[in-house]
C-alpha cells in the first residue's frame, strides 16, 4: 500500500518554497543587472524582507508555548539562542510582535511589504504614546495616516511625524500634550543620565554615557566655540562643516587638518584645563585638587615619570605632562627623595587668581607663540618660570599659550626662546 505523503502546513511550505526559490539563484550575481533591474531588485526584495519579518513576529506573538517547553524567559530569548540571534534585537522583536497584534493596520501594511520593521516600531510606538482621551477612533485614524506616511517616509522622519499627529487630529490639545510629554521626557532623561570612565591601560580612558540632549547641545556649544579656530581644508572628508566661530588663519596646520571630532576632544581637554579651581566646589574636604608624586631628580629631568593619584589608585604620567598640568590644574606637587620621604608638599595657591588672568589676557591678546593667532580667551596661562624651579605666580613671568603650544612648551623634544617682543619661538631638537 503507497501511503500519501503528509501535506506540509501552508506557513512552513511558503517559507520552504522561499528559501528553495532562494537557493536557485544562490551563485548568480546582478552585476550584468541593468540599473532599472538593480533598483527593481533592491526594493522588492527589501519588500520581501519586511514581509518575511512579519510573519516571524507574528510566529512569535504566538509562541509562548514554544518558550514554556524549553523552559526559556520568552520566544525572543529561545529564538536567540537557538538562531545564534543578538538577545537585545530579539527582546526587541517579543515587544513589536505584541504591538502588531493591536496594531492590525500595521501589521497588515508588513504583510505587504510597504511597511518595514523599523517603520512598525516607531508608528506603534507613536500611537502606544498618544493620550488615553483620544478615543479608539482616533487612535485608529493615527495610525492609518502614519501607515500611509510610510510610503514617502522612513523612521526618523516618521518618528517626528509621530510626535506631531496631535496636530492634525486634535489641534484644540496637541500643545498641552506636546508640553507635557516635553517635560516628561526631560525629567526620565534627567533621572537615567549616565557618565562612566573605564581605563585601557595604555595612556587613555574611554568615557560613555547618555546625557539630556540640552546638556549635550550646551557641551557641544561650548566645545565648538573652544575649538582652535582653524580653517577647514576641504580635502578632509572627515571635518564637519560647522566648525566654530573665530578667526580664518591657519595658525596651526596640523589642527586644521584633523577631523572635526578630535579638536572637539582637544577642545574638552582644553576647557577642563581653563576651569578656574577656586569656583570648584568642594571635594573630600579640599578644593577639587590633583595629586602627583615625583620625585626631586626626576623633577628636574627632560625625560621622567611621575604619579598622578587617582580614584582608582595611582597612574603614571610624564614629568613633562605633570609640569604643564601644574600650569592650569590645582595641582599638588608632592616632591619625595630618594626614599620615598616627602621634601615638599606643593603650592597649590601659586595657581593665577582671576584678576592676574585677565590682565594677563588682556596684555596678550593671543597665544604667545611665534606666528599663532588662537585668542587669548581660548589660551591656557603658561609660568614662564617653571613651578619645578620654584617659579612664583607673576604676570611678568606668564604667557598665554594655546593647547597646542603649551603642549609644545613642555615636550623635552623641542627647545624655546623669548623674542625682544615677547613672543616664544620653537626649536626642534636635533
Amino acid at each position: 500500500m503507497t501511503v500519501a505523503p503528509l501535506v506540509q502546513q501552508p506557513l512552513l511550505a511558503a517559507v520552504a518554497d522561499a528559501r528553495a526559490s532562494l537557493d536557485q539563484v544562490a551563485d548568480l550575481q546582478p552585476l550584468y543587472l541593468s540599473i532599472t533591474e538593480k533598483e527593481q531588485l533592491l526594493v522588492e526584495s527589501a519588500r520581501l524582507a519586511a514581509q518575511v519579518d512579519e510573519l516571524r513576529l507574528r510566529c512569535l506573538a504566538e509562541a509562548g508555548d514554544v518558550a514554556e517547553a524549553h523552559g526559556a524567559r520568552d520566544a525572543g530569548a529561545w529564538l536567540a539562542h537557538t538562531a545564534q540571534l543578538d538577545p537585545a534585537a530579539a527582546r526587541a522583536d517579543v515587544h513589536l510582535a505584541a504591538a502588531l497584534q493591536t496594531r492590525p493596520l500595521v501589521a497588515a501594511a508588513m504583510r505587504t511589504g510597504a511597511v518595514n520593521a523599523a517603520q512598525a516600531r516607531v508608528i506603534t510606538a507613536a500611537v502606544d504614546d498618544l493620550p488615553e482621551q483620544l478615543g479608539p477612533d482616533l487612535r485608529a485614524d493615527a495610525e492609518a495616516r502614519l501607515v500611509d506616511y510610510a510610503d514617502e517616509f522612513g523612521p526618523a522622519e516618521l518618528r517626528r511625524l509621530g510626535r506631531r499627529i496631535l496636530d492634525v487630529l486634535a489641534p484644540q490639545i496637541a500643545e498641552e500634550e506636546e508640553a507635557k510629554r516635553l517635560e516628561a521626557e526631560e525629567a526620565a532623561a534627567r533621572d537615567r543620565a549616565t557618565l562612566r570612565f573605564r581605563n585601557l591601560g595604555d595612556g587613555r580612558s574611554r568615557m560613555s554615557g547618555v546625557l539630556p540632549t540640552s546638556t549635550v547641545e550646551r557641551l557641544k556649544g561650548y566645545l565648538d566655540a573652544h575649538t582652535n579656530p582653524a580653517r577647514h581644508t576641504p580635502t578632509d572628508p572627515d571635518t564637519e562643516a560647522d566648525a566654530g566661530a573665530g578667526p580664518t588663519e591657519d595658525a596651526n596646520p596640523d589642527v586644521a587638518r584633523s577631523p572635526f571630532h578630535r579638536r572637539r576632544a582637544w577642545a574638552l581637554m582644553d576647557l577642563l584645563e581653563l576651569l578656574d579651581p577656586d569656583r570648584l566646589p568642594q571635594h573630600g574636604g579640599d578644593a577639587t585638587a590633583v595629586t602627583v608624586t615625583i620625585g626631586l631628580d626626576q623633577l628636574r629631568a627632560d625625560l621622567a615619570t611621575a604619579g598622578l593619584l587617582t580614584s582608582d589608585g595611582e597612574e603614571t604620567i610624564s614629568a613633562s605632562e605633570a609640569r604643564r598640568l601644574a600650569c592650569q590644574a590645582r595641582i599638588i606637587p608632592v616632591v619625595l627623595d630618594g626614599h620615598g620621604r616627602v621634601l615638599d608638599l606643593g603650592r597649590s595657591a601659586r595657581l593665577f587668581q582671576p584678576a592676574q588672568r585677565a590682565a594677563i589676557r588682556l596684555r596678550d591678546h593671543a597665544c604667545r607663540a611665534e606666528g599663532c593667532t588662537i585668542p587669548a580667551r581660548w589660551c591656557h596661562l603658561h609660568h614662564l618660570d617653571p613651578w619645578s624651579g620654584g617659579g612664583t605666580t607673576d604676570l611678568d613671568l606668564a604667557v598665554t599659550l594655546c593647547g597646542h603650544h603649551h603642549q609644545r612648551i613642555h615636550d623635552h623634544r623641542y627647545t624655546h626662546q623669548r623674542l625682544p617682543d615677547g613672543d616664544i619661538r620653537f626649536h626642534r631638537r636635533n
